[in-house]
């Protein structure tokens, strides 16, 4: 008979979780007594849910940058531009929405993903950018003046000129705002990408050392710090690095983050245990556990009573570890599962002159608790792909060095065996060179994967 609950249920808790989960941007912290407690920030939470600019002057921790508000209200401002299909070439339909074909779109990528969004919200299990690192020398678009006409914008930001030509603005470290307007770019953008993810979704956004402090903050604001998956360390040069005046710097980064931690799976990289020359030997069990090694029971560490104990050998003789005689041994496992070993098989004695030595077998598929072995281990957070391999990659097709660092196909292949299905949809809204969708096409065409990729890419003029 179930026990009558003598408490009712905490509702400001159970409100807190999903307002939590609708809105992590207004999550924070807050002193109450002397403990800091997460709180959910009112005048965030009232601008998310306002299409006006809010006022917010309490103090509280927080991220935070000129042009912030700005930035929320952008994320949520609808826009009136559509798709438009290129004639001759396709025909885009309501049909093109239902996962049938690939799609290259042209375009500010905010005005794309607004376009995106009410299709394809939940349904792209993994998104790839290679936003600008802000470098000082990186060009790109964004509206910083809201009080005039787009057009207008453009032609005093210098983004086109007199006839209309759009020119790039690069956003130097001379500019008061250099931090603040790339923040203020990258955020609604980011807003849009959480909301498309899907709930098992991941995004892996590639950044160098200029921006990753306040790239981590951005994501750790909309994404939640508790859909934090890893920081991948690559290996980006060879020997260009020490042309620096102080720190040779030869890695990037690769952030990655998850719609909902709770329901995000990681695939793990297979593993040829086969190859292992250490697994010679084989018995019965060769077709379930496979081949194995024989690993010492005894233990050459620290002293442990619990692990200290007497052995029945087959011939009746008692013996023990190191540890009985004052030597830091101790078998290897406990007592109860030395007998469990015993009972299944996984237990082998060995005579010689100097007594008797006891062994466990080390199966290639099955791990000490006669689980069968997942054949497969993490993929490691530290990769190895250069821009040099990715600049072979482009110049092997184009038969030109016409695109700066692009990233490898064997890049993208590897993020996609990490965060996709056979069937995903895969999105890369800073699209450059179109890696990902080489990677997609490549990756399909090696496991007879279904994947489809759609790739957003300001419109660039080309010789």
């Amino acid at each position: 008979m179930d026990r009558l609950k003598m408490q009712t249920p905490n509702m400001a808790e159970e409100n807190f979780k999903k307002l939590k989960e609708l809105f992590p941007e207004a999550v924070t912290e807050i002193e109450v007594d002397g403990v800091i407690k997460p709180a959910i920030d009112k005048d965030v939470l009232q601008q998310l849910i306002s299409t006006e600019v809010v006022e917010g002057p309490k103090e509280r921790y927080q991220f935070t940058w000129p042009g912030k508000r700005e930035a929320i209200v952008l994320a949520k401002n609808e826009t009136t531009k559509t798709l438009r299909p290129i004639k001759g070439e396709n025909q885009i339909d309501d049909s093109w929405f239902n996962n049938t074909n690939n799609l290259y779109i042209e375009g500010d990528n905010l005005d794309v993903l607004k376009i995106l969004e009410p299709k394809y919200c939940g349904r792209v299990k993994m998104i790839y950018i290679d936003p600008p690192y802000n470098t000082g020398t990186d060009s790109f678009l964004y509206p910083d003046d809201y009080s005039i006409s787009e057009e207008e914008y453009k032609k005093r930001s210098g983004q086109v000129d007199e006839n209309g030509l759009r020119q790039f603005k690069e956003n130097t470290e001379g500019n008061p705002r250099f931090h603040s307007d790339w923040i203020s770019m990258m955020y609604p953008r980011l807003v849009k990408a959480r909301n498309i993810l899907s709930e098992d979704g991941i995004i892996f956004i590639s950044i160098d050392d200029t921006e990753l402090v306040n790239l981590t903050k951005i994501c750790d604001e909309i994404f939640g710090q508790d859909n934090f998956i890893a920081t991948f360390v690559r290996k980006n040069k060879a020997g260009s690095g020490h042309d620096s005046s102080n720190v040779a710097i030869e890695f990037d980064y690769i952030l990655c983050y998850c719609k909902n931690n709770s329901s995000c799976k990681i695939n793990k990289e297979p593993v040829d245990t086969d190859a292992d020359a250490k697994y010679r030997l084989s018995d019965e069990y060769v077709n379930k556990r496979g081949r194995f090694y024989l690993r010492d029971l005894d233990y050459k560490g620290s002293y442990s009573e619990k692990m200290d104990y007497p052995i029945e050998t087959p011939d009746k003789t008692i013996i023990y570890s190191g540890g009985k005689f004052g030597k830091p041994n101790t078998w290897r496992w406990s007592k109860e599962k030395f007998l469990w070993g015993l009972k299944n098989d996984y237990i082998v004695f060995k005579q010689s002159s100097n007594g008797w030595k006891v062994y466990i077998k080390q199966y290639q598929y099955v791990d000490n608790n006669g689980n069968e072995y997942e054949r497969s281990i993490p993929y490691r957070a530290l990769i190895d792909f250069s821009n040099g391999q990715g600049t072979l990659d482009f110049n092997s097709i184009m038969e030109t060095n016409a695109f700066p660092y692009p990233k490898s196909v064997d890049l993208l292949k590897h993020l996609c065996k990490i965060a996709s299905d056979k069937d995903s949809i895969i999105l890369d809204f800073f699209s450059g060179s179109a890696t990902t969708a080489h990677a997609v096409m490549q990756l399909n065409a090696e496991d007879g994967g279904h994947r489809k990729f759609i790739m957003v890419q300001l419109p660039e003029p080309c010789d």
